[in-house]
């Protein structure tokens, strides 16, 4: 008569060397999410300019992949190669990648919210001679007759159709403004900050 062997089930699970969960391979569903994510950053890095690229620490390899990705035109070769920049990017840390585009979209985020807020002042300027007074209270230095001339020029050209010089020259004029006013701040903070 054979004797069957069950291993002891009523073991104290506090005798067990641990629960067992690390010794468990990730499951399917979560190496698909993993592996999703990765070609997510891969896109993120194909979409990036050449520029942008250029400020991520990359192995040569995938920098590679990523330009040549960046240079096909055919759908079928451009999906080759992000699965294979998927690939190539389960092999290296992608938290440090992470945080360089997080970066690049932040900047990117804050530099829009910069450009919209100029593009405000100079809709509200046209609309209302009076904003010159608040540019003159919050951009010492500037100067006030230059822009009241190329309000009056940009008016002019909204209402002879005409192109719109004045109007991005005034664009140009704010953003100036507030780029040195910017420039200022911090080096007085960085001299507070030496003292």
């Amino acid at each position: 008569m054979r004797h069957h062997h069950f291993p002891n089930t009523s073991q104290d699970p506090d005798q067990s060397d641990s629960d067992g969960s690390e010794d468990l391979p990730p499951s399917k569903s979560q190496r698909k999410r993993e592996s999703t994510a990765l070609q997510d950053m891969g896109a993120e890095l194909v979409a990036l300019s050449r520029d942008q690229l250029k400020k991520i620490d990359l192995p040569d390899n995938l920098r590679t992949a990523v330009r040549d990705c960046q240079r096909f035109t055919s759908h079928g070769a451009i999906s080759r190669q992000m699965q294979y920049i998927g690939k190539l990017m389960r092999s290296i840390d992608p938290a440090p990648i992470q945080a360089a585009l997080d970066e690049i979209k932040g900047v990117s985020a804050a530099a829009n919210a910069r450009q919209h807020a100029l593009e405000r002042l100079r809709t509200r300027l046209l609309e209302d001679e009076a904003v010159l007074g608040e540019i003159a209270r919050d951009y010492p230095g500037t100067d006030i007759t230059q822009l009241r001339q190329l309000r009056r020029n940009a008016l002019k050209e909204q209402e002879h159709n005409k192109p719109p010089r004045a109007f991005r020259e005034i664009f140009r004029v704010l953003r100036d403004l507030t780029e040195n006013t910017k420039e200022a701040h911090d080096a007085d903070d960085a001299g507070a900050a030496g003292e």
